[in-house]
């Protein structure tokens, strides 16, 4: 049996369903490795040989015309299955339960009684809870064969399960904190339904990534494209651990960064990890090819582009500087290399690989996971051009923030990067709304600094998870500087605290604090006069502005 723990995922099948990643994260905290796949998959996610499907909620009637449907075949294969919410009602439909609108809605936290203390998802838990409910119809009757074993006021059957037949189902969110022990539902499941043990951890990723990444990159020359924040700097690490000197960094410095970021990358990281680390001037370059772009996704794809043509730039030159060279590490006929895999002469070598950071929620937002409507593209996903001369090795692929950043402090990241706040590819030109001139990065620059430096002052750094700050630039509103009328720019804070970036609410943030930030910026960077707080959740809203 394959010790790899992502072998045989637990697949969440996603039903439309607003918390279908955050179920996905759950089922990780648990020790078990899992995937979001789309409900058209049917029978044929089975050929993934799933150690155990969850079936998500979703906004539908199940029988409404066009509602998602449940391929039957996935709750006679033999694999365990947890239905929750929608995914519970199309399993209770599929075997002959009778699903209604009872016109007893149910939203929000809600009392729920466990009817049978014994049963495997309620052991050892307290038989009165308070569970998160979000129904408008309800099971009115348990197909034959599996019990009832809970109730709330407008759900007769709340829950049900057949241990025989591992299929189990529960009318409300296990997954959202407001189930107080939601948690302990999920995990009863995975550990005595299906059997599972948690192998899925920050020691597990690291031995598995490294595997991969040396059978991908065998004795090639890598490059990484370093930003200095936690992702490209965890991922250079992790492929640092599998093939050492084969790597080569190249920091791209597009003129489109936060104060003091190239200097931290230039000294800290390389510091921290001994990387061969090159640092590329394209500011001129970048800013040219965004002059009077202000479409967010067309911006996107051009950074996406030309981050890809600066590598290719850096790769020809990596060669050539190695060419050659008799203190290449490849040179020593084939001795073992202590992070990778042994080696014969590889000066002649092109640069065939490229280390992206791309993490899960990159990969689901851009269209690219499995059912997954494009919100925006990431510039390491949908903005890459289409003749790519690189293998792209994305040791993140499949991780959530909170999974790198353990992996990270696995590796020995110094943890003010792992612990940094995220920061997009593409740098301040998402955050410049409108087209982006080096006079405005100049100006986002200047107040993006004081907001950072008294939220640190104020030691929010671990409580805030990013804090966009924005500049409108096509906008201006009249203001009073100096005892006089000006007629300066809006900048927007966008404080907000998440698990992973998938969900997001808006961070409170101490008055005094926003005080003080916006009592600077207004006072320090003439060209604003008017500081505003954005307190819009996720969803509606996404993170960044663009």
């Amino acid at each position: 049996m394959s010790t790899d723990p992502q072998a045989h995922p637990v697949l969440v099948v996603d039903f439309g369903a607003q918390y279908a990643q955050l179920i996905a994260r759950r089922v990780r905290e648990a020790g078990v490795y899992s995937e979001v796949v789309p409900h058209t998959a049917g029978a044929a996610m089975l050929a993934r040989e799933p150690a155990a499907i969850v079936l998500s909620g979703g906004p539908s009637s199940v029988y409404a015309d066009g509602a998602p449907t449940l391929d039957p075949a996935l709750l006679t294969a033999g694999v365990p299955v947890f239905g929750l919410c929608y995914g519970f009602q199309a399993m209770a439909a599929a075997l002959g339960g009778e699903v209604q609108r009872t016109g007893l809605s149910e939203y929000g936290a809600t009392p729920m009684d466990v009817t049978d203390p014994q049963s495997t998802l309620f052991t050892g838990q307290p038989e009165a809870q308070s569970v998160w409910m979000s129904h408008g119809d309800a099971v009115t009757s348990a197909p034959q064969g599996l019990r009832v074993t809970a109730s709330t006021p407008g759900a007769p059957v709340a829950a049900f399960e057949d241990d025989e037949r591992k299929l189990y189902g529960v009318q409300w969110h296990p997954e959202v904190l407001h189930t107080t022990f939601g948690q302990r539902q999920l995990e009863n499941f995975l550990r005595r339904g299906a059997g599972l043990t948690a192998q899925w951890n920050a020691g597990s990723i690291v031995a598995e990534q490294v595997r991969r990444i040396r059978e991908q990159v065998g004795a090639d020359r890598v490059l990484c494209g370093l930003s200095g924040g936690v992702d490209s700097s965890v991922a250079a690490a992790l492929v640092q651990r599998a093939v050492g000197d084969q790597l080569t960094c190249v920091f791209v410095d597009h003129g489109l960064l936060r104060q003091g970021e190239a200097e931290q990358v230039e000294t800290d990281f390389v510091e921290a990890t001994g990387v061969d680390l090159v640092v590329v001037d394209a500011a001129d370059t970048f800013l040219a090819a965004l002059a009077g772009v202000a479409d967010p996704e067309e911006k996107r794809k051009i950074i996406g582009r030309e981050f890809i043509r600066a590598f290719e730039r850096a790769a020809r030159d990596i060669v050539a500087d190695h060419a050659g060279d008799p203190g290449d590490p490849g040179v020593p006929g084939g001795q073992e290399h202590p992070g990778g895999p042994e080696r014969s002469d590889q000066s002649d070598h092109p640069v065939k690989h490229l280390v992206q950071g791309t993490l899960y929620p990159d990969v689901v937002e851009s269209g690219g996971g499995a059912g997954a409507a494009n919100i925006k593209s990431h510039h390491n996903v949908g903005g890459l051009p289409d003749d790519l001369q690189f293998s792209l090795v994305e040791p993140l692929r499949d991780l959530f923030k909170d999974e790198v950043r353990q992996v990270g402090l696995e590796l020995g990241v110094p943890e003010g990067i792992v612990w940094r706040q995220p920061f997009p590819g593409p740098g301040l030109a998402i955050r410049v709304v409108g087209a982006v001139t080096r006079e405005r990065l100049d100006i986002l620059r200047a107040a993006d600094a004081i907001a950072r430096e008294e939220l640190t002052k104020a030691g929010l750094d671990r409580e805030i998870w990013q804090c966009p700050v924005v500049l409108l630039a096509d906008v201006r509103s009249v203001g009073v500087q100096g005892d006089g009328r000006s007629y300066g720019h809006p900048i927007v804070l966008r404080p907000v605290s998440s698990e992973d970036a998938m969900t997001a609410d808006w961070t409170r943030v101490p008055y005094d604090t926003l005080a003080a930030i916006s009592t600077r910026i207004t006072n320090e960077v003439p060209e604003v006069n008017r500081v505003v707080l954005d307190v819009t959740s996720k969803p509606p809203g996404t993170i960044e502005w663009e």
